[in-house]
């Protein structure tokens, strides 16, 4: 089959659209490191185009009506957001799904210590990665520190020009031949993936160390917290551990009020620093972290926002936890989005009924929009490039994921390809067809067996990355542009249910 370069079939006037929505993705992207940064930035997005929290709505008066708009956060880091059409909610919704979680290292519980000099947060990593693509580079932490009294601590370090930067440290090549034996999946493993956070001893005179008791006024609370706690492991283990971590200790009460038992409930990200950037002469793709999938959740959100006189009501779900199983109270697997939903059936003049919402389920279609495997002429052998996805080149359907012989997939109805067919002609919107790379080679999955599971009609739609689950990925800013136009025209254009 003839595949079309979106670039050949722009307009310059759709050429500088083009342009424009990939700047505001990438400030997207750079404000939205983690789940809770994402929503974060959403809300306060959504809230200025109209949404109502639908919290607020429930248990008064109000009846939602054609055209209002809601939406529902659940846990700082999962949200659905819903448009209504005209049609009774039973006759199901039109629904784009993505996930904004990405592969990352993450911070364990009990993280801080001090080895060689050195002050240390042991980590976990999160998600798929190859560990060595980790080490030796500059990292930001990204996250929260909640406090027994449950007040919110946030944390950005490595972002702004004049922060510090963190690191994992690497082997030098002159002492590495061992490890240059060993395979790509051992060569960094994962309990050597901890953050160089600091390296300067904590020194306080003895004198000063008397008066801290007496809140002697030339020591800050971190020097006074870091020395109370030495004071504290002395008495109990006749030991001290080492001058760096206290040193730690002490600037993280004093820049942020927290001690070390804080890490106890904090939920701390590990990340590439640094924005987002054009990559190419041509400033045709995007370099930036977090392609997968925040590059699918933007443009779903946003096509919500600019969708017109649905006939079906429209839905946007944005989850956590996808790239661990979608599991947890916050991913996919969870009832949240099904709750949302019987709440809103609630506040309609339809109301609720557990036969409707199960109707409404049923009778939905969603697209699930997860990035899809860009070929990659130097790994070219890794691909069968008649069914591979090529950047440049629209919108990509995979009609089934999974792995080997389809395992673990939701393998897509031929009637509800042909539907999309439909209503994509009719926008001029340009897509591909793909699948992740050659038979047996490898695989994954995305939400869209979950939402499957209520007998809806769902296949996999999204954009082509290269490098995908590194630090940096890739993607081509027609290819974000056009997968945009193609989630209005699905809102807008897609009437179809099962008989």
């Amino acid at each position: 089959m003839n595949r079309k370069n979106v670039w050949t079939t722009y307009s310059a006037t759709q050429l500088k659209a083009v342009d424009k929505f990939g700047e505001d993705y990438k400030n997207f992207l750079d404000n939205s490191k983690t789940e809770r940064e994402a929503i974060d930035t959403i809300v306060n997005e959504i809230e200025a185009a109209g949404y109502r929290e639908l919290n607020t709505l429930i248990g008064g008066k109000t009846k939602l009506k054609k055209g209002d708009k809601v939406y529902s956060v659940w846990m700082n880091k999962s949200i659905v957001m819903f448009q209504l059409g005209s049609e009774p909610l039973e006759q199901g919704l039109n629904i784009l799904g993505a996930h904004i979680d990405s592969p990352r290292i993450d911070v364990k519980q009990n993280p801080l210590y001090e080895d060689g000099g050195f002050a240390y947060l042991d980590t976990h990593y999160y998600g798929g990665i190859k560990k060595y693509q980790f080490v030796a580079m500059p990292l930001a932490i990204h996250g929260v520190f909640v406090k027994k009294d449950g007040t919110t601590v946030q944390l950005n370090v490595g972002e702004d020009e004049d922060d510090p930067v963190f690191f994992i440290s690497d082997l030098l090549i002159h002492l590495a031949a061992d490890q240059m034996s060993k395979t790509a999946a051992k060569v960094i493993e994962g309990e050597a993936l901890d953050l160089i956070i600091g390296h300067r001893p904590f020194v306080v005179e003895s004198k000063e160390k008397e008066k801290a008791e007496k809140a002697d006024p030339k020591l800050s609370a971190g020097e006074k917290y870091a020395l109370a706690a030495e004071k504290a492991e002395k008495a109990e283990s006749g030991k001290v551990s080492g001058a760096v971590r206290r040193g730690i200790l002490a600037l993280l009460n004093d820049l942020y009020g927290v001690e070390e038992e804080d890490f106890i409930s904090a939920e701390l990200e590990i990340v590439p620093a640094g924005k987002s950037r054009d990559a190419g002469f041509d400033r045709s793709m995007i370099l930036g972290y977090g392609h997968d999938d925040r590059v699918c959740a933007y443009p779903s959100m946003r096509a919500l926002l600019e969708a017109k006189n649905l006939k079906r009501t429209g839905c946007c779900i944005l989850v956590d936890k996808e790239e661990i199983g979608s599991v947890g109270a916050t991913g996919m697997q969870s009832k949240f989005f099904e709750n949302a939903v019987a709440e809103l059936m609630n506040l309609t003049k339809e109301g609720y009924n557990d036969l409707a919402l199960r109707r409404c389920l049923a009778n939905s279609c969603m697209l699930s929009s997860d990035v899809s495997a860009g070929f990659d002429p130097t790994y070219a052998s890794a691909f069968e490039k008649k069914n591979a996805a090529f950047l440049g080149e629209g919108l990509v359907f995979n009609k089934f994921t999974g792995s080997r012989g389809k395992s673990g997939s939701n393998d897509a109805n031929a009637e509800y390809i042909a539907e999309i067919r439909r209503a994509f002609e009719k926008d001029g919107i340009i897509f591909q067809t793909a699948e992740l790379g050659k038979v047996d080679v490898g695989g994954g999955g995305t939400i869209a067996y979950i939402l499957a599971l209520y007998g809806m009609n769902v296949i996999d739609s999204g954009v082509a990355v290269l490098n995908m689950h590194a630090p940096w990925e890739v993607i081509d800013k027609a290819d974000l542009f056009e997968a945009k136009r193609g989630y209005v025209s699905f809102l807008q254009n897609v009437d179809f249910r099962n008989e």
